[in-house]
């Protein structure tokens, strides 16, 4: 029997109507259900003819969305810091499964950001997680270290194949824009690595990274030996080859010009490196301070004059995102006008977005509270346990409750990321794509930061932070 001219236009309305089941849901989630109103609904969808129209125009509209997505993601909550309760193979218990699925709600690639200041994790993760590398230093990356992007099953940085993604984003050099400190016992007080003249004097000591030893002393000029047992807060502790000063890049933009065009010629070259591994965006060195740095290094990266760039893209080195890491002092983010510097230190990423419309926001993954009361806002280093709420006497060396952390550490967890959150362009535009917590305890003269108890359980400062990353796309509306 010959089909009648029902049975092809019946056939083709079935057709139809599983393509708008799959667009209705697509668009719910790409927050485009608004326009399938019941009007447009399946359950009127008209003649073929029209509704076959109608649905290529979404179908149009949800590609342009989806693309738009790709091109801009929001990356979301995520840490750094050993996570418990994740097995070798990459699976995780109940609990900290529970964590991980309330972080991957604030992101629109349903995954959680981590990071560790390397170029590969070293802790297990879950196939939910979308690691982030960074070249941490000033020189040139070396290629065989860095991981195809947007690949699973990588070797970390144990040599197990890890079933996290790596992302695409490539993350510059860690706090170039202050000196820093040495890590360890001599925390605050070792700011510069030894010159000749005290390595030849003898007058050199050596830090330990243990921060349960004694604290110790550095040389009467801020010196020790923190490359042979310990490390560095950050690269603008070092020297750079090519430079002459002895900590070049917190005052980098002021150097010789053989200097500046050392560090950017190396930057270029690890560039190239990370575009032929496949990654499509860099960022600009991820910075303790001062936002002016990255404008500076974006204006050199980019090859721009008077607002004209010559490049905006990662294959000539120019970064789509500002790095920024942000602490508070002492327990006390009021008086200390945490907040109120934060918030500044974000929406000057916003103006730096509106002035050069390739910079897509701001990744902020480093945040916690330093255990001092701080030299000054624009010198994050200091000696534990200097301020009114030492670590050392507080509840398992974190913040206490007092007037300003009603529920502790729990209050500020809340607090800084709803500001991180909440700030837009001038054109509703937000800047902050990417959160991540220091879940570390007492690394870098904080407190004790961890999200976790002891026993593998969320604690209350993880609880915040969970409930505050559930609510993201809801804050961020």
């Amino acid at each position: 029997m010959q089909p009648s001219d029902e049975q092809p236009r019946a056939s083709a309305a079935r057709g139809l109507f599983k393509t708008a089941l799959g667009l209705t849901a697509s668009a719910v989630l790409l927050g485009l259900g608004s326009r399938l109103t019941t009007s447009d609904s399946l359950l009127n969808l008209g003649t073929p003819a029209e509704t076959e129209f109608d649905l290529r125009s979404d179908s149009r509209r949800l590609r342009a969305s989806t693309t738009a997505l790709q091109d801009d993601p929001v990356w979301g909550c995520g840490l750094l810091g050993k996570i418990p309760g994740i097995s070798e193979n990459g699976e995780a218990l109940p609990e900290t499964q529970r964590f991980i699925d309330a972080l991957k709600l604030s992101s629109s690639l349903n995954k959680v950001v981590y990071w560790n200041w390397n170029l590969a994790p070293e802790d297990p993760l879950t196939a939910d997680f979308l690691f982030m590398p960074e070249v941490w230093g000033s020189g040139v990356v070396n290629k065989d270290w860095v991981r195809q992007a947007d690949t699973t099953n990588f070797e970390d940085g144990h040599g197990r194949r890890s079933p996290a993604q790596m992302a695409n984003i490539m993350m510059g050099m860690n706090e170039p824009d202050i000196q820093g400190s040495c890590m360890g016992n001599m925390f605050g007080k070792c700011v510069k690595p030894c010159d000749d003249a005290a390595r030849n004097s003898n007058d050199c000591p050596r830090a330990e990274p243990n921060v349960n030893l004694p604290p110790a002393a550095a040389n009467s000029r801020g010196m020790c030996n923190c490359w042979e047992h310990s490390y560095a807060t950050g690269v603008g502790f070092w020297s750079v080859n090519g430079c002459s000063a002895l900590q070049p890049l917190p005052e980098l933009w002021e150097q010789e010009p053989g200097c500046i065009g050392r560090v950017m010629d190396n930057w270029k070259q690890t560039a190239a490196i990370a575009v032929s591994k496949g990654y499509k965006y860099l960022t600009t060195p991820l910075l303790a301070v001062y936002v002016s740095y990255a404008e500076k290094f974006i204006e050199h990266a980019c090859d721009c004059h008077n607002g004209v760039c010559g490049c905006t893209d990662a294959s000539c080195g120019c970064p789509a995102y500002v790095g920024l890491h942000f602490y508070a002092f002492d327990c006390q983010p009021e008086s200390t006008s945490a907040y109120v510097n934060f918030e500044a230190r974000v929406k000057e990423i916003g103006q730096l977005m509106e002035k050069y419309p390739f910079v897509k926001g701001a990744i902020v993954n480093e945040v916690g509270m330093l255990n001092c009361a701080g030299p000054t806002e624009d010198d994050p280093i200091c000696v534990p346990d200097s301020g009114s709420y030492p670590a050392k006497d507080g509840p398992d060396f974190s913040c206490p409750v007092n007037d300003e952390l009603p529920n502790g550490l729990a209050s500020f967890v809340t607090r800084i990321l709803e500001i991180a959150i909440g700030v837009k362009t001038s054109d509703g535009r937000p800047v902050v794509k990417s959160f991540a917590w220091f879940n570390q305890d007492r690394e870098g003269g904080t407190y004790n930061l961890r999200l976790f108890n002891d026993d593998g359980s969320v604690n209350a400062a993880g609880e915040a932070y969970m409930e505050v990353c559930k609510n993201w796309k809801a804050l961020q509306s």
